[in-house]
């Protein structure tokens, strides 16, 4: 018996699969092939070979490699996306990724959580697999709307969030405002940026970075990679921990084709630049002292984000505990995996 497994996935567009068969490979490795249905092109075909990546033998259900469904809701009358990873009534767990990220890069976690908890991933507007929202501000009260959305959907209370810079700023503001129905939560880096950056300065001064750099935005094309490899290279120089095979995963589920075959990032471009209104620290304070649940915040401390223990907003989170992560960046779930799931796991399953 293997205890690994090797699967080939499109990865572009990704969709739910049909027609997927299941093959040895050698040495007793298995792959898969078949087609792939995605909302942009139809159904194209998945005999590309791409290089494999480890799938832990946990991950296997009746011989199949364990993939979630995809899913669509409404919010803000955007159509926004969302994996479901299963596991009927078992309490609700929903992950929110950061910006200019999405859901898939839960992937790890998620197997991983799926043994106690209906996982969840929702792909943020403007990201992944989620409408982008033209002419709209990408701002941290509509992020929270679309989760307030999908909990709705869910409907199963109270409900258990993790999320990840960005996203961990989403999840800890929606346990302030609906405090009674948050179960626990967890984040990594997702107090918001350092209280002395750009993002903090006068209103004058936000307002007219924010105008240049949506200005910017319209006078530039998106950047294109002319083969998977060149993307691949990109994601790791953002992050010097991914290994080959976690690099590969984020930005397989992360690029679309363009009609030349070279590769484009989902997300969209105006997303990146930060809302002029919505990033007050007095009101983040007032909504984060509103959690009554259990925070559990992480830090990675390689980060450019600041040590949350010397950061006023968390001081307010009333029921918080930090983990100080070594050896970890920014991406604190992908640079030290098991260090995140053994203390997740464990503050999750506490009394």
């Amino acid at each position: 018996m293997i205890d690994q497994v090797y699967a080939l996935t499109s990865g572009q567009n990704e969709g739910r699969p049909c027609a997927v068969t299941f093959f040895s490979g050698p040495d007793g490795l298995r792959a898969r092939r078949g087609l792939y249905k995605n909302a942009e092109c139809g159904v194209r075909s998945a005999e590309f070979v791409y290089s494999a990546f480890r799938i832990p033998h946990s991950a296997l259900e009746g011989g199949s490699i364990l993939e979630p469904v995809s899913h669509y809701f409404y919010s803000h009358r955007l159509k926004l996306h969302f994996w479901d990873w299963g596991q009927g009534k078992k309490p609700p767990l929903i992950l929110v990724h950061g910006g200019l990220d999405h859901a898939r890069n839960w992937d790890w976690v998620a197997r991983a959580l799926r043994d106690d908890y209906h996982v969840y991933a929702m792909d943020l507007r403007g990201h992944g697999n989620s409408e982008w929202s033209e002419g709209a501000l990408y701002s941290v009260a509509e992020h929270i709307l679309d989760l307030s959305a999908l909990i709705d959907i869910i409907n199963d209370y109270p409900i258990y969030l993790v999320g990840h810079s960005l996203g961990g700023v989403v999840v800890l503001h929606y346990a302030g405002i609906y405090p009674e129905r948050v179960k626990k939560v967890v984040a990594i880096e997702g107090l918001g940026p350092p209280p002395t950056s750009r993002f903090f300065r006068p209103a004058d001064e936000k307002m007219r970075t924010w105008i240049e750099s949506i200005r910017n935005t319209e006078r530039r094309d998106p950047h294109t990679y002319p083969d998977l490899e060149a993307a691949v290279a990109r994601m790791k120089e953002a992050n010097k921990h991914l290994s080959d095979e976690v690099a590969r995963h984020l930005t397989l589920h992360g690029t679309n084709w363009n009609a030349d075959g070279s590769l484009i990032w989902k997300f969209d471009n105006y997303a990146r630049a930060f809302s002029p209104y919505g990033q007050n620290i007095e009101d983040s304070k007032q909504i984060l002292s509103c959690v009554t649940c259990p925070a559990l915040l992480f830090w990675g401390m390689e980060s450019w984000a600041q040590d949350p223990e010397s950061d006023p907003r968390s001081a307010v989170i009333k029921n918080h505990s930090i983990v100080k992560v070594p050896n970890a960046g920014h991406w604190v779930h992908h640079d030290q995996l098991e260090l995140f799931l053994t203390r997740t796991k464990r503050f999750l399953a506490e009394e």
